[in-house]
């Protein structure tokens, strides 16, 4: 693998991915009962955006950058909020200066920061450096960091002994066959845990893979199926990073009008056309 995300944190699809996290985690959060967070492909967790490999793409500047910058109605402000408020926790000082953000947050501190004392997080991570960086950030009781590759550990630690939780799915998409690996993935993890939230974090660059991809997971018949896509240009470009998505399998019954309104708000200020696209709606709606 020679995917390295510290090249690519904090740009539209870390945001798209994290406000989505954020908001099913906010979800989760309103009952007391205790839930669980399986994060298959963890990464680092944390990112500074300050550092060599950040710095040479500059992507975070047009994502989080540009979100940050920017002022939405209160209704869009109140759903970001989960989200930026684990970004100025980290970043002391931007509340008051935008130009003071330098650290970016991977999916395990996103989970961390909005989980309970009762909740518990398995993240996953096979690459050793990585999953160093990763121990040296989540030092939480509540959280254990596992050497298991992603897609095994869907099988290996579903169902977990919590009645709710959620599931998050981001491979790097660097091996053939990871969007039919990714469908039928999750059709198993679904029969083990009908009950659990699922959410699948897929690139837009190739649009038919996309779209077989879209017909192999409404093929699998597997009810309230949210689909959520976000474009940086009104008009796809093909072979580029321009686009991305996610599946989420049972999501909260807020979640698609959440969504809909952030990314519609979202759309113009990271898109790389000053127009964008955002699309959410049922790939296969509740029975």
């Amino acid at each position: 693998m020679n995917y390295r995300h510290a090249f690519h944190a904090g740009n539209f699809a870390d945001v798209v991915k994290h406000v989505v996290l954020a908001r099913i985690l906010a979800y989760l959060g309103q009952k007391d009962a205790a839930f669980r967070v399986l994060d298959t492909h963890a990464g680092a967790g944390f990112y500074d955006l300050a550092g060599n490999e950040a710095q040479r793409t500059g992507e975070w500047e047009s994502g989080v950058g540009a979100v940050l910058r920017a002022r939405f109605r209160p209704e869009v402000e109140a759903l970001l909020a989960p989200w930026r408020q684990i970004i100025a926790d980290l970043n002391p000082g931007l509340d008051a200066d935008p130009a003071a953000l330098r650290h970016y947050p991977g999916s395990p501190l996103v989970a961390l920061a909005l989980s309970r004392p009762q909740d518990r997080l398995l993240f996953c991570e096979t690459e050793p450096g990585v999953r160093a960086a990763l121990d040296d950030v989540v030092l939480d009781h509540r959280a254990k960091v596992l050497p298991t590759d992603g897609w095994q550990a869907l099988a290996a630690y579903l169902p977990p002994k919590e009645r709710r939780g959620l599931v998050l799915v981001d491979p790097p998409f660097e091996e053939a066959g990871e969007f039919h690996r990714l469908a039928t993935t999750l059709a198993e993890a679904h029969k083990r845990w009908a009950t659990g939230i699922f959410a699948l974090w897929y690139p837009i660059k190739d649009v038919r893979a996309v779209d077989a991809f879209q017909r192999e997971i409404a093929r699998a018949g597997i009810p309230k199926t949210l689909r959520i896509e976000f474009d940086t240009r009104a008009v796809r470009q093909a072979g580029v990073l321009s686009g991305c998505g996610l599946i989420v399998v049972n999501p909260p019954f807020t979640l698609a009008d959440e969504i809909r309104t952030v990314l519609a708000a979202l759309a113009p200020v990271m898109a790389s056309d000053g127009v964008g696209r955002a699309r959410v709606g049922w790939l296969i709606p509740e029975r």
